[in-house]
Parts: structure tokens; C-alpha cells; sequence
């Protein structure tokens, strides 16, 4: 059955676990320390009493104190180690983890004697239906987003023609070689076995991402080449090489897990944790097991069953798919942002709320004359940043920009008064509201028709949380409008005004593009409906173009609800008529029927009434929660204000709902700007 993550494991008492400890990481690593705390640990120094642990980290160099204190008192011992999905970069880059394995019997890489994770893996029946459906849907989410222990690698970078025989290295003392009974002459039989065994085979060795960085070595280097074997030294994804792999060899790395999952049956010359069930093809069987287990089964037991799992973001223990969700947001931000960039078209104020936003390992360099920027670009080697709405022709001299803009759970407040947005798109194609090119989200809308279960039950949970906890793009706190109960009893529609000079409106329409032409088709077309006209917030702000004069609006609308909530109007209409908004998209999430007169990204997939000129190409007939997983979990990337790094969209939702947002700096529009000239400066120091 399932850990409740909720119940500390210091169950039937009142009080934490007491844990000694005599390793400094301990209490220098706060992450380590906060999930045993969840975990029900009090981490104290000293030594233990009756009833007390103590905590060792794994089978490190320190672990050999804490031992013998527990042996000499009499006390259990907790070993502590790393989960199997870490990080992003190693321990070893200073990043913490996401999850911990607390052992109360012994470690999991020791194939000398038990650890929890073997005899879940032996004794637990793992026939809960739920329980595997979890985990076929987590092992694809893995593979399908390339997750590892460690996500510091690229995706799509290339990796040699298939096929070949992977020989897995590891890094030279690793506890688990030892434990795992085996030595360095180990990774010498193991490729010599390789060689042997496929004598007409190319044979890859991929490194360990702790040498691949400089801190550890390996067992294998240079002077292992020659014309049949290869070093793998680049930063390629683990599952992109186990595609191409027709033999996969290893002593006791964690790839050989994944290897598993991928579907091989690896030789293995150690005794980790993943064999002697079936899975595998053992040099050194570990006769105690003897258990035929499936693939979700070892998966359930490894990843769901033993490990405790870390939300940084909500500070609770959590399962494996909010761990999931951290990771896919964490490693994209990293695999997209790390090179750093160059960006061009930014306002002053944008310039800090960006830099923080897509912090790579460089700074962020600002230059808004588009050619230097794309010759700087080019120079660097860093993408080219250009807000959407202000592209140049010479912002493209080398190379098409990456495109910004707002997303589509942006804040609470207006982009126009300067509040940062925590959500922005990153467009290589085109931008989702200029309909006259492709743009990535049409993309991502066409590919979602294949959605498997697991991402159309997150994207059907997302739109529940949306609509219940009424979200749209700018959450901004307002009333309904008064007059709305005294209405006439017939067919609602909502025709939300727009501002008149937005791209959107430019690219996006041809007979109607202005907000009374469009209240003008309205009425015209539902000449008997009540309609309800709401003017944009930055237009109602004074802020942007856009406005109809009340006496000229009252022709064509029974109500105009100035300063009203949008989002809540939409709870009160039967149907709502646009252009281009993105209230269109909000009310298709909530059921409401929407007509478009021009052509925004929601429209042309079969979900609107279109009376534009919609894109030919738009083929694609997603249902809305294709729709929904394509425009909000796709496309757009999300930032988390309190703890200041990528998320999943789950956590914004959280932040807006709750409005946990860190409220800015007081001061001027001016100290926004003059903020955003010193984050122009910051590759200077940083």
C-alpha cells in the first residue's frame, strides 16, 4: 500500500524522532535537514538516549561514526541517501535534492545484506491496480521529458547512429561499487565482456555526469578508445542513448535502472538494487531475492513506495508526480536558458523581471539596436531575445530571434502598471496572436491530439482548478457590475473590449478590428441578446488605446460593466463574442460559446463559431483539454515569486489563488526603470 506522506514516520508518538548525526552535511544542508523534519526527525548532536537514532549519510567516509556510536549504545540507525530523480546538477554543484531514501535497515546500494527498498521489493505485494497505473504513467513521463537522477543535459543534442552497445561508467570510490561487490577490475571485465560479446558492434561508454563536470573521475578515459569504442563525454540525454542501445552494460550505475524502464535487460556486473528480479542479466545474482517482478512493479517500489518525496514550493512532503512536474519545469528552464542570451526590445522595466525570470549560467546582456544585438548574439553564441511586438528585420542577420511575451496566467495586476508577470512564452517559430505565421503553440495545439492519460487527466485537473478558483489572465480583485440582476430574461453575450493598437488586433483581423465595430456585429447578428460589454483593464486604466465613449457603447450594449471582474461575468453570459482576446480561451474553459471575428490562437481548431480568416493550416481538431495542456502546459514557462526559480503551472495557479505573491519595491515607475538599467549592466559582475 502507499506511504501516507501526510503521517511522519516517527508514527504512534507525539514527538519527532529524535536523530544524532556526526556528519556536517547534516546540519549544513537545509534541504536535507527540512525533509527529515517533514519526515518526522529532529536532527541533535550529542549522544542518543533510549529511544533515539542516529542518522549516517549512506555508506559515506562519515558514516563509519555515527555506526559505531549506535553499535556502542544500542541505538537503530537511519541511513540517508539521495532519491533517483535529484536534481537538475548534481549535490556536488551546490543544488539540493528534491527527495530522500531514509533506510531503516540498511542502504539500497549494498548487495551484501537487506535495506526497506529490497524487502518492499521482496515482501510487498505490488498488485495494487492504482499503484502501477501511477507508475506506467510516471515511467513515460520520464522518458517522454527526459528525466534522469541528474537534468543537466540536452535533448536533442545528437547522439552517434544506433545500433550499439552502451557500456555504463561510474564515478572512481563510489560507495555503490563497493557495496554493490564489486571493484575497479569490474568496469575492465565489464567492457572486456562487452567486446567479446559483440565483437562487430560499436561500443559507446557514456560518462557519469559528476565527471562530465569536473568533480569526480571515472573508470574510463581517452586511452580507452580505439576503433571500436567511443567515450560519450557530451551532455546527451541517458534516454536518447538507451533508444539506440542494443546491448546495455553496467555495474551498479542508476542508468542501469533506467536502462530497465527503457525497456533493455542489462548486464550487470555488481549487485545494485534493480537486480535479481527478473530484469536483468546478473554476473553476480543476489540469491536472496529470486522475485520475478514487471517493470511498473520495480518502478512502484524504487520511486513511489520508498523514497520521501519534497515539494520546495508548497514545503510539504509530496508524491512522485509533483516531483514530476518540479523537474520537467526545472530541467527545461536549464536546457533552454543555461547558454544565456541576448535580448533586444525590452523595456526598461521588463529588463530585471527578465533576467530573473530566464537566469541561465551567464547573465543576461541587453542591447536594443537590432543589429548589434543579432551580431552580439552571434559572437556570444547565445540565443537572440526579442520582445514579440518589437521585432526588427535585423534582429534576424544571423539567426530567427526567440520571441517574448506574457503568458496566459500572467499576474494579479496589469502588465501596463509594471507587475512582473509569472508566466512568458518563448517562441522560435512565430507568436501565438500573429495568425499570419506558424507559430510553437500551433504546434503543440496539433501534437496534443495524442495526448496520453497521464497529461490529459493533469491538463483536465488544471481547468478545474482555473475555473473554480475563477483565474484568468490578470486576477485583477473587482466587483460585478451593478445592473447585472435587473436584465432582461433572454440570451446573454459578453463582448469583451481590447486595446485597439495591440499586435493581436493588427495581425490577427480583417473586417472588424476596432471595439465598436466589433459591439456594432454583435448586435447586429443578435439583435434580440442582451449584450454586455467589458472594456479592457489597461484601457479602463487610461493606459492603452481602445476606448468607446459611454453615450456611443449604450447603442449597441444593455450594459457596459466598467471596472468589473471579467472572469465572473463569465459565469453570467450564455456566449461570448471577440476578436482576438484571450477571454475567449478563459470562457471556453468554462463552457461558455465562443465566436471569433478574427483569429486567435484558439480559434480554427473546431472549439469556436469562426467568422475570420483562420489559418488553413490549423488541421488539427484537439478536444479543450488537448487545448488546454498545449496552451498552459506546453508553451508557456512558468516562475515561481516567493522561492525565485522555474515551476510547474500548478504552483502559479497556487500563488494567484492564494495571492502569495511578494508585493514589489515601493517607489516610481522610475525605480522600475532605473532597475532595469542596472539588470542591462549585470553580465558586467555577474
Amino acid at each position: 500500500m502507499i506511504k501516507d506522506i501526510k503521517e511522519p514516520l516517527a508514527v504512534g508518538s507525539s514527538q519527532p524522532r529524535r536523530l544524532f548525526v556526526y556528519n556536517g552535511g547534516f546540519l549544513t544542508q537545509p534541504r536535507i535537514k527540512r525533509i527529515l523534519a517533514l519526515a518526522g526527525y529532529q536532527i541533535r548532536l550529542g549522544l542518543p538516549g533510549d529511544g533515539d537514532w542516529v542518522g549516517t549519510w549512506g555508506k559515506s567516509p562519515t558514516s563509519g561514526r555515527g555506526e559505531a556510536v549506535a553499535s556502542r549504545r544500542k541505538n537503530p540507525v537511519l541511513r540517508v541517501e539521495d532519491a533517483f530523480l535529484r536534481s537538475v546538477h548534481p549535490g556536488r554543484s551546490g543544488e539540493p535534492p528534491l527527495g530522500l531514501m531514509l533506510d531503516d535497515l540498511g542502504v539500497h546500494f549494498d548487495g551484501s545484506a537487506p535495506s526497506r527498498l529490497e524487502q518492499i521489493l521482496k515482501h510487498d505485494p505490488l498488485d495494487d491496480s492504482a499503484l502501477l497505473k501511477r507508475a506506467r504513467a510516471a515511467m513515460d513521463r520520464m522518458k517522454s521529458a527526459h528525466l534522469s537522477k541528474y537534468n543537466a543535459f540536452h535533448p536533442d543534442l545528437h547522439v552517434p547512429d544506433a545500433p550499439y552497445v552502451l557500456v555504463l561508467d561510474q564515478t572512481a570510490g563510489d560507495a555503490s561499487i563497493r557495496y554493490g561487490g564489486a571493484t575497479e577490475a569490474s568496469f575492465r571485465d565489464m567492457l572486456v565482456a562487452a567486446r567479446l560479446e559483440h565483437p562487430h558492434a560499436r561500443i559507446l561508454i557514456k560518462t557519469h555526469p559528476e565527471t562530465q563536470a569536473g568533480h569526480r573521475t571515472g573508470h574510463y578515459g581517452p586511452e580507452d578508445e580505439n576503433t571500436q569504442v567511443q567515450l560519450i563525454t557530451d551532455p546527451v540525454s541517458p534516454w536518447a542513448l538507451l533508444d539506440g542501445a542494443m546491448a546495455v552494460y553496467t555495474v551498479s550505475s542508476g542508468m542501469g535502472f533506467e536502462a530497465i524502464l527503457a525497456g533493455h535487460k542489462p548486464h550487470v556486473f555488481g549487485q545494485p538494487f534493480y537486480a535479481g528480479w527478473g530484469l536483468t542479466e546478473d554476473r553476480q545474482p543476489v540469491n536472496r531475492r529470486g522475485r520475478n517482478l514487471t517493470r511498473a512493479q520495480l518502478f512502484a517500489g524504487a520511486m513511489m513506495l520508498y523514497p520521501t518525496w519534497y515539494d520546495p514550493y508548497r514545503d510539504e512532503l509530496c508524491e512522485i508526480e509533483q516531483v514530476l512536474d518540479t523537474l520537467e519545469a526545472r530541467a527545461r528552464a536549464w536546457r533552454e536558458d543555461h547558454q544565456g542570451y541576448v535580448a533586444s526590445g525590452m523595456r526598461l522595466w521588463k529588463r530585471r523581471p527578465l533576467a530573473e525570470f530566464f537566469k541561465g549560467d551567464a547573465a543576461m546582456v541587453f542591447d536594443d539596436t537590432a543589429a548589434r544585438a543579432s551580431e552580439g548574439a552571434e559572437t556570444l553564441e547565445r540565443p537572440l531575445m526579442v520582445w514579440a511586438g518589437k521585432e526588427e528585420p535585423a534582429h534576424s542577420t544571423h539567426r530567427p530571434p526567440l520571441r517574448i511575451e506574457d503568458g496566459f496566467l500572467r499576474s494579479r495586476g496589469l502588465g501596463a502598471e509594471l507587475v512582473p508577470p509569472l508566466s512568458l512564452v518563448r517562441d522560435d517559430l512565430g507568436i501565438y496572436y500573429d495568425p499570419t505565421h506558424e507559430s510553437r503553440l500551433e504546434r503543440h495545439i496539433a501534437a496534443a491530439t495524442a495526448l496520453p492519460d497521464h497529461a490529459r487527466d493533469r491538463a483536465e485537473r488544471l481547468i478545474t482548478k482555473i475555473t473554480e478558483n475563477r483565474l484568468g489572465k490578470y486576477n485583477l480583485e473587482r466587483p460585478l457590475p451593478a445592473g447585472l440582476d435587473t436584465l432582461p430574461d433572454r440570451p446573454r453575450i459578453l463582448v469583451p473590449g481590447q486595446v485597439e493598437d495591440d499586435a493581436s488586433i493588427r495581425l490577427g483581423t480583417s473586417e472588424v478590428s476596432t471595439n465598436l465595430d466589433l459591439l456594432k456585429r454583435a448586435r447586429a447578428d443578435n439583435p434580440d441578446a442582451v449584450i454586455i460589454y467589458k472594456p479592457h483593464p489597461d484601457v479602463e486604466a487610461g493606459l492603452r488605446e481602445g476606448r468607446i465613449p459611454p453615450d456611443e457603447a449604450a447603442q449597441y450594449a444593455d450594459l457596459i460593466a466598467d471596472q468589473a471582474d471579467p472572469i465572473a461575468l463569465l459565469e453570467h453570459v450564455d456566449a461570448l463574442w471577440t476578436m482576438t482576446s484571450t477571454m475567449g480561451f478563459e470562457a471556453l474553459l468554462r463552457g461558455v460559446p465562443v465566436t471569433c471575428l478574427g483569429a486567435p490562437f484558439y480559434a480554427g481548431w473546431g472549439l469556436t463559431t469562426d467568422l475570420g480568416q483562420v489559418p488553413d493550416r490549423r488541421q488539427a481538431r484537439p478536444d479543450l483539454i488537448a487545448l488546454t495542456h498545449a496552451v498552459l502546459i506546453d508553451y508557456p514557462r512558468y516562475f515561481d515569486p516567493v522561492i525565485k526559480t522555474a515551476c510547474p503551472v500548478e504552483v502559479v495557479v497556487d500563488r494567484l489563488t492564494s495571492g502569495e505573491i511578494p508585493k514589489g519595491r515601493s517607489g516610481t515607475r522610475l525605480l522600475a526603470k532605473l532597475q532595469g538599467l542596472f539588470a542591462s549592466y549585470a553580465y558586467l559582475w555577474r
